[in-house]
């Protein structure tokens, strides 16, 4: 399939998604499922996520396994919230992303240097960050000191100095709130992208608009400089890209301690939205960023889906506990989609002994489908308010079922997570 094909099915597949949650507004009558408050939200909810997920893609793609994101990002709120109350918001974004890449270098250290296993040496770093920073909490917050004075406490920063400016995108925003009066009318299909459109334009923190820069940057560097090929030929086969000349310790440092900074710049900009540091604010944003960029197939396009789909679900959990439950009827409609999809594959193969051997599986795989469009449906019919615990448990759940259907299709580099030594024949 040629690039221009997939650009246009992508295209396709975002109108059908949005046409289908106009039909879902329409018929449960939630209207936070498009509004531009939840979607402002959504937006707010992913860039951590989808910043993490970069750190974790710059680390792959160069071979090296990265699960220590969360401790990455845990340091950059710390040192953000610590440099910011002193010194504003400049001194918290430099601080942060010093502090992740710090992270970064030491898993580089003990991955690249010395061998150890990627995996025992991210849960080292999870363990570590958080340690290091009550740490440092307990010895510069403790009662009797300025900071203390000015609001500090063993879990908590002051406040930021200043804070980050908000604007908003020209011609669709500023001055009147035409989206807004759109969005008020609740027609279908018109105010479900006026409200998508006010939600994604209107009040946006300039660190937003790096962090969405970050994406096609990450993109061009990756995929479009020789830089980038040499990281990549790292995690695909580090052995001929050293006989290529590669130095392959370098590159795969580099990727590792980038990797870091875009944990800390996660952790930046949480500190940011609540203005100062607060002990477990990262809330394992950093294992579901890993995830998002598994679910996007190690390419920045599928990990900012990713990301958008993770943080819209805890949006919604925040809005509205009603549009959490038409998720159901969502859910419902999108099985029976994909029902339909691969009904037509199968009775659109004209190779009767290809589908004979794959039958019993395709039609199980449908059959399972059917099943939970039906539980999905039944429940969204009976049930009027999902409990609390359900509601928080949504992102989660959603997690999972994502990676579920997602792992049909992965790709990872095929020297991801390997040691590697000069030298050495692989």
């Amino acid at each position: 399939m040629s690039r221009l094909s997939k650009y246009h099915l992508t295209l396709v597949g975002v109108a059908a998604l949005i046409l289908l949650m106009s039909l879902v507004r329409v018929i449960s009558g939630q209207n936070d499922i498009t509004s531009s408050g939840t979607f402002s939200a959504a937006l707010l909810l992913s860039v951590p996520i989808g910043l993490a997920g970069l750190g974790g893609l710059w680390a792959e793609r160069a071979g090296v396994v990265n699960i220590g994101l969360e401790g990455m990002m845990v340091m950059g709120t710390w040192f953000a919230g610590w440099a910011g109350y002193q010194w504003g918001a400049w001194a918290a974004l430099i601080a942060g992303l010093l502090a992740g890449a710090l992270g970064g270098l030491i898993h580089a250290v003990a991955t690249v240097t010395f061998g150890v296993d990627h995996i025992i040496s991210g849960v080292a770093i999870n363990l570590l960050g958080p340690g290091i920073t009550r740490f440092l909490s307990e010895v510069l917050y403790k009662e009797g000191t300025a900071a203390a004075t000015a609001g500090a406490g063993i879990t908590t920063s002051p406040p930021l100095s200043s804070d980050a400016p908000d604007v908003s995108l020209p011609l669709l925003s500023d001055g009147p709130d035409w989206l807004g009066a759109l969005e008020r009318a609740h027609w279908f299909l018109v105010s479900d992208l006026a409200g998508i459109l006010r939600g994604l334009t209107h009040d946006v923190n300039v660190l937003i608009i790096l962090a969405v820069l970050l994406l096609p940057l990450t993109f061009f560097v990756l995929w479009r400089t020789a830089f980038g090929l040499r990281l990549r030929s790292a995690g695909e086969n580090p052995w001929a890209a050293e006989s290529l000349g590669v130095n392959v310790y370098l590159t795969k440092y580099v990727a590792v301690i980038i990797s870091g900074a875009f944990a800390g710049l996660g952790g930046v900009f949480l500190v940011f939205v609540t203005t100062k540091y607060v002990e477990g604010q990262t809330q394992g944003r950093g294992f579901i960023g890993l995830a998002a960029m598994i679910f996007g197939n190690w390419r920045p396009g599928g990990l900012t889906a990713g990301a958008a789909l993770f943080g819209y679900a805890d949006a919604m959990q925040l809005r509205s506990s009603g549009a959490v439950t038409s998720l159901l009827l969502f859910g419902a409609l999108l099985l029976l989609i994909y029902v339909g999809m691969r009904l037509r594959r199968v009775l659109a193969s004209d190779q009767p002994a290809d589908l004979a051997a794959r039958g019993a599986k395709e039609y199980t795989v449908i059959g399972a489908a059917v099943v939970g469009a039906v539980v999905l449906l039944w429940l969204w019919l009976v049930v009027d308010r999902l409990p609390n615990e359900f509601v928080y448990m949504t992102p989660h759940v959603l997690t999972l079922l994502v990676l579920l259907v997602a792992s049909q299709r992965l790709r990872m580099p095929k020297a991801d997570g390997v040691r590697y030594r000069r030298g050495e024949q692989h």
